[in-house]
């Protein structure tokens, strides 16, 4: 296919850029006007004290779902949730056949299930290595390394360039599940020559290399044969490579394995559906588990970022039904802290203790190592792929800079630093960022979702930052107010004696002074009755509390 003098190659991150999470990334051919389109990935972020009630967050597509019937397709590089948990939401909106390598297909098809989609009609399963052509565009999974099964990235062919888009690698030398990093190919591509290199930016101010999963199973294996008591080990369950060694650090200690946690038991399923942890020896259920002597079991949970409804959560509180942890038992967490963790994190370990569990972390042990590469493995990659064009994304804005400087050290001869609704113009000519487009944040709220910015979404975080109040009256038909009025209370705090009863006598208090400032015509009028009480309980509440909280106004008019 020849270009056209009006064709345009475009990259449009819409998350992934200014942040870690929620990536979704698109790529555009051909003139403005008509352009042809491929999504490369469709991930969420998860919600934090910041968002009351929202545990899951997805991107905003509004710019590209207006342009939904020029989406040839949808393409995901790996299972990790950053990459895929939005796939069942947000397909109604873009309406795109989606394509991924076995296991990742595994993990879709129970999304797209979920959410009452027909896996079958839109799921599309590549092999490793192989090639998809879909409009101007012909796209190779790359088969690299990660901490999950099959992570892949993208070489995608068009009429003007090749575009290397990595997914989240690492260089492992010894991945022990799956194949090793295909640098042949990536070479011979760099051979060929790419334009465009759309590259993890996550562990750049890290220098070395991210370590080997190999490493982690000796520790792991060494590590539970010290240990007398029962033993949990917390790791990322998506991470296989992991869970085969905790297995085998299990069989070698003469442990049995139990899995606690849905996240345990579905990705299992899911490596076991495409011929991975075919070795492993049935697991024990939880009720089974609970009667073998303790230093013949082995717990896998999930949790270990100190989510409060995973499994090691609800055993630090005793709120499992089967699985007890005490004195003589250990914990290990075969896992990082990410951050804004810490607090949670810190708690549960804590929590734990207190019950006489021993703590064992990565700071203690070589358990744990990153997915993400670090300065030496991002010098041979681009050693490797000699890119035209680096462009940093997976990171917050300093390591996005961080890294296009590190390139451009590396000697590439242009970079491009986008953040997320940056329309970056990759060829013909020089990158640059042509436009920015709207891009925001989708929140799941109960089941439906929602704009970052909604009117609820917004009251709610005010209402758990200030509380409520409410003010109640009736008022006859000449104005005389015949009861009330009366406040009542929600989130606010006891004084030191526990009540807080003498506060809303003066909230109560204040609300007559409102109603006696009132002249006849305020009286007849709802609106200014309320604009009166309002403002008077505002003040109140801001001398009295330290707070202003949401105040409704309800009036009976009798």
């Amino acid at each position: 296919m020849t270009p056209d003098k009006y064709d345009e190659l475009v990259f449009l991150p819409l998350g992934g850029c200014n942040e870690i999470g929620m990536n979704f990334n698109a790529y555009g051919y051909g003139p403005p006007e008509n352009r042809r389109w491929v999504i490369v990935d469709v991930g969420v972020t998860f919600g934090d004290h910041t968002t009351p009630g929202i545990d899951i967050i997805t991107p905003d597509p509004t710019f590209i779902e207006d342009q939904a019937d020029q989406i040839e397709a949808i393409f995901l590089t790996h299972a990790h949730e950053d990459h895929i948990g939005a796939i069942g939401h947000l397909w109604p909106r873009l309406k795109a056949q989606v394509y991924a390598t076995p296991f990742t297909a595994e993990l879709v098809r129970n999304k797209l299930h979920e959410v009452s989609l027909a896996p079958d009609e839109l799921l599309n399963v590549v092999p490793l290595g192989g090639k998809v052509e879909v409009g101007p565009f012909e796209l190779e999974y790359i088969t690299l390394t990660h901490s999950i099964p099959e992570p892949n990235g993208l070489a995608i062919k068009t009429p003007l360039g090749l575009i290397l888009h990595t997914g989240d690698w690492k260089i492992d030398t010894d991945p022990l599940i799956g194949a090793d990093f295909d640098a042949d190919r990536v070479q011979a591509l760099g051979d060929e020559g790419i334009l465009a290199m759309v590259c993890d930016s996550t562990n750049v101010f890290v220098e070395g290399e991210a370590g080997s999963e190999l490493g982690c199973r000796k520790a792991l294996i060494d590590l539970v044969g010290e240990q007398t008591g029962r033993v949990a080990i917390a790791a990322f369950a998506s991470n296989v490579a992991r869970l085969e060694s905790a297995i085998k650090a299990a069989e070698a200690n003469q442990r049995h394995v139990c899995l606690v946690g849905r996240s345990m038991h579905k990705i299992t399923a899911a490596a076991k559906a495409v011929g991975l942890l075919a070795d492993a020896a049935p697991f024990l259920d939880e009720s089974e588990a609970a009667h073998i002597p303790p230093e013949h079991i082995l717990y896998l949970c999930t949790g270990s970022q100190g989510e409060p409804r995973a499994a090691l959560s609800k055993i630090a509180r005793e709120d499992h039904p089967h699985v007890k942890l005490g004195q003589g038992d250990s914990v290990i967490f075969s896992s990082r802290v990410i951050p804004g963790n810490e607090r949670g994190i810190f708690d549960l370990q804590n929590a734990l203790a207190d019950k006489g569990v021993r703590i064992i972390t990565e700071r203690m042990a070589p358990i744990h190592v990153s997915g993400h590469p670090c300065r030496d493995e991002l010098r041979r990659m681009y050693a490797l792929a000699r890119p035209q064009i680096a462009v940093p994304v997976h990171g917050e804005r300093r390591h996005i800079i961080e890294h296009a400087a590190f390139a451009e050290s590396l000697q590439v001869p242009n970079s491009v630093t986008p953040r997320n609704g940056d329309l970056v113009h990759l060829a013909p000519r020089a990158p640059f960022v042509v436009d920015t487009v709207p891009a925001g944040r989708l929140h799941l709220d109960g089941n439906r979702l929602v704009p970052e910015n909604s009117a609820g979404l917004m009251e709610r975080r005010r209402l758990s930052y200030g509380g409520q109040l409410t003010v109640s009256m009736a008022i006859l038909e000449n104005g005389r107010v015949q009861d009330g009025p009366y406040v009542t209370a929600r989130g606010f705090s006891e004084n030191d004696g526990g009540q807080l009863d003498d506060s809303l006598d003066v909230l109560e208090e204040a609300a007559d002074h409102a109603l006696e400032s009132a002249s006849r015509k305020d009286m007849a009028s709802d609106e200014a009755i309320e604009r009166l009480m309002v403002r008077r309980l505002k003040r109140t509440c801001d001398k009295l509390f330290g707070k202003r909280p949401s105040i409704d106004v309800h009036i009976l008019r009798v």
